[in-house]
């Protein structure tokens, strides 16, 4: 009889939904149970082989706009990546204390291109002299815009716009947060194909396939699968380059490909340290801090979503409000000292840190504060957005329309923007005043801002007087964190072990 009973039983568990989760399982490591220090030491290299990707990339793109050469270019890139390490650490200590790393953002590349290439800089014969004129009207409008930030976050503005968010509309903040580096990925990889595959298919192979395939443990594989990855490639590049592979091929390949034609480490200096206002004193201009500015807002949106999706990898419960506002406020610090530096870049959350958070399963702060004293790959942050959609009520028609609502306007309006630009050589926004149209394309075109604030607007507004909305939208499994009160030092929310569920209770 207890056969009979118990096997439909069983079968019927098969079709049950998957439980709600508050805190992602299967992470070997939380925010505050680091590895053993030589394991943690070599995650920590692993964060910053990551951060370095996006340290070169930016300044490779605007130090020629703004007149450098290489010499210069290896003095941002030094400046940037001394930058991050120590926002990283005020981050990771004082901010939101989760194992964030803050670095550059490509966020901060459209208005730092348009002041390169105003008419005050552009027409300098000297490029030496016009590199250094435009880097001190870039600082003088990141000072001004870590000003937005820094008032946004410490005077509790942001908390109180956070407060109404629900995990509904965190899924396309969160989402297109991570996929908004994806449009940079291939593209950039095909640019050396024979060089970037090879990358790819081993990343893929060494920490998804093998581990299922032999008895080893797990962990020599997914944990350490970047620095493994980027010796093998690295490796196999140099022997393409040493062999003539590249002679004949066009410049532009080249550059890519070879591994001894960036001409960094021939113009680097071997030990310089950074200092605040190393080339000059910073110069200001009204709208050219207007459109750094909105950079500087687009950046806030993008961090957040960050943020959340570092707290869901590091198996911490949802991150209340407060904590939030004064990660926000201590990132305003952090474009503050961009300014100061000269690193020619804001700061932001960094997409690829909480990517390589997941595929680690570490979410260790003690990590990310040894990748600041070292200072990404692309990401699966996606992944984390969607994890999201757990908390609401998918057979409901509001929540597939605001997702798929502001989905679309988040990838068609950027796309809209990108191509405008394009055929036009200019945005859709195009008036006579320049820090007007720089604002607003800056705006339009981060498909995270645009998403985020649609989402946002359609579900505090669409439906509200009915009851079942707060369920549909999963905002009661979050209504629990909304007053939490945190000082810099408290942790309450995340410093227990991996299960949180003795202090909080499921709803």
């Amino acid at each position: 009889m207890a056969g009979g009973v118990g096997g439909p039983a069983s079968k019927n568990d098969d079709f049950q939904p998957h439980p709600v989760k508050e805190q992602l399982p299967g992470i070997d490591y939380c925010i505050t149970s680091p590895p053993h220090w030589p394991e943690a030491i070599v995650l920590g290299f692993q964060h910053y082989l990551v951060v370095l990707g996006t340290t070169v990339l930016i300044p490779s793109i605007i130090v020629p706009q703004m007149g450098g050469g290489n010499e210069e270019k290896a003095k941002v890139i030094q400046s940037l990546l001394f930058v991050a390490g120590l926002n990283t650490l005020l981050q990771s200590l004082f901010g939101t204390r989760l194992p964030t790393v803050i670095g550059g953002s490509c966020t901060f590349v459209v208005p730092t291109i348009s002041i390169a290439l105003a008419n005050r800089y552009h027409t300098i014969d000297n490029p030496q002299e016009r590199f250094i004129r435009t880097m001190r009207g870039i600082q003088g409008a990141l000072i001004c815009a870590s000003i937005f930030q820094i008032v946004v976050g410490f005077l509790g503005f942001w908390r109180n716009v956070v407060r109404f968010l629900s995990p509904l509309s965190a899924v396309p903040l969160v989402t297109l947060t991570g996929l908004g580096l994806y449009q940079l990925g291939f593209p950039l990889l095909v640019k050396c194909a024979e060089v970037g595959i090879p990358e790819l298919v081993i990343l893929v192979l060494v920490s998804q396939y093998l581990p299922n395939m032999v008895t080893a443990k797990r962990v020599v594989f997914d944990r350490f699968v970047v620095p493994f990855s980027v010796a093998v490639v690295w490796v196999y590049a140099h022997i393409l380059t040493v062999a003539g592979a590249y002679k004949d091929r066009p410049l532009q390949t080249q550059i890519s490909c070879r591994t001894d034609h960036s001409g960094l480490l021939r113009t680097a200096p071997w030990i310089r340290v950074p200092y605040p206002f190393q080339w000059g004193a910073p110069t200001f201009e009204v709208g050219e801090a207007l459109a750094m500015m909105a950079a500087s807002f687009a950046a806030l949106i993008e961090s957040t979503g960050t943020f959340i999706a570092v707290s869901r990898y590091g198996s911490a419960t949802p991150v209340p409000p407060s904590v939030l506002s004064r990660g926000v406020g201590w990132q305003g610090i952090g474009i503050l000292l961009d300014g100061m530096f000269g690193t020619g870049n804001g700061s932001t959350a960094s997409v690829g840190n909480a990517g390589l958070l997941a595929l680690t399963r570490v979410g260790s702060r003690r990590v990310v504060q040894i990748s600041a004293g070292f200072m990404l790959f692309f990401s699966v942050l996606a992944s984390a957005g969607l994890g999201f959609l757990q908390f609401c009520n998918l057979n409901s028609f509001r929540t597939k329309f605001i997702l798929g609502f502001s989905f679309f306007m988040g990838f068609s309006v950027q796309q809209y923007f990108n191509e405008y630009v394009v055929v036009s050589g200019h945005g859709p926004v195009n008036t006579h005043s320049i820090s007007f149209n720089n604002i607003m394309n800056v705006i339009f075109s981060s498909n995270v801002t645009v998403a985020a604030v649609v989402a946002f607007f359609l579900d505090c507004t669409l439906g509200r007087g009915d009851s079942t909305v707060v369920r549909d939208s999963g905002s009661h499994w979050w209504e629990k964190f909304r007053n939490f009160k945190t000082d810099s030092r408290s942790e309450e929310f995340y410093s227990l072990p991996c299960n949180l569920n003795k202090l909080f209770p499921s709803v």
